[in-house]
């Protein structure tokens, strides 16, 4: 009987202790400065670089939050296009076969589209109707994170998310990345996180494929609620 009271003690005090993967995107999202305030944001403007190959490449992102994104990356004496405008992107990359202006669908549309908003697809899975699951917990660089499973609702894509549970933030995700016509995991790791008008954002992202560094990101500004013209994300004819 002794033995009995103590397991069903024991599974209490499991149960009381356990988090559903809700529970800790609430975390996240309070930890984050709330997913209500990330939404109110108008605009945003960003500046920094991407690093990749040994070179490093100015990098500006101007977004209307949830409506429309541009990122400019300039690369030599060329520039790389990336532009979302309500439910439709287009690209100029002349390194890619898209030398003009080139309408992108699919799950590149779907990235395009997510990146408009400041919130991430795990602030806001309820909204976008994406689906969730927690997955146990791993040490990522010596620091102890819940695991979230992400499956779009969009285009099925799978990430996992890792969030401390010490901070409640993010310090990794995993996701499928297709290079050069081969899908590797890409996994990309989240630091030098800033607080900017109440609001928490991470300046510094690394991606590694196969333990090596495929690009590196370094926010150097970010400026909230400023102007931002509506014709730059006009598809040129």
């Amino acid at each position: 009987m002794k033995k009995l009271l103590v397991a069903v003690l024991s599974f209490a005090m499991v149960s009381a202790n356990a988090q559903t993967a809700d529970e800790v995107i609430q975390k996240y999202n309070t930890a984050m400065g709330g997913l209500e305030a990330f939404n109110k944001v108008t605009t945003a403007k960003i500046t920094g670089t991407l690093s990749s190959q040994g070179r490093e490449l100015p990098l500006t992102t101007q977004i209307v939050n949830g409506k429309a994104m541009r990122s400019d990356l300039k690369v030599d004496e060329q520039m790389v296009n990336s532009i979302y405008d309500n439910g439709k992107g287009w690209k100029i990359n002349p390194f890619a076969n898209a030398p003009t202006a080139t309408e992108v669908t699919g799950s590149e549309l779907v990235t395009f589209k997510a990146q408009a908003s400041l919130a991430n697809n795990l602030m806001d899975y309820k909204n976008r109707g994406h689906n969730i699951e927690l997955t146990g917990e791993e040490e990522v660089e010596g620091v102890k994170a819940t695991k979230i499973k992400l499956t779009s609702k969009e285009d099925g894509k799978i990430t996992t998310y890792f969030i401390s549970t010490a901070s409640n933030l993010l310090v990794k995700s995993i996701a499928k990345r297709n290079v050069a016509g081969n899908e590797y995991d890409a996994e990309t790791f989240y630091s030098d996180i800033k607080e900017i008008n109440g609001l928490k954002f991470c300046l510094h992202f690394t991606t590694k494929i196969q333990g090596q560094v495929f690009q590196d990101v370094k926010y150097e500004k970010i400026e909230l609620n400023v102007p931002v013209d509506d014709k730059i994300f006009l598809m040129p004819k």
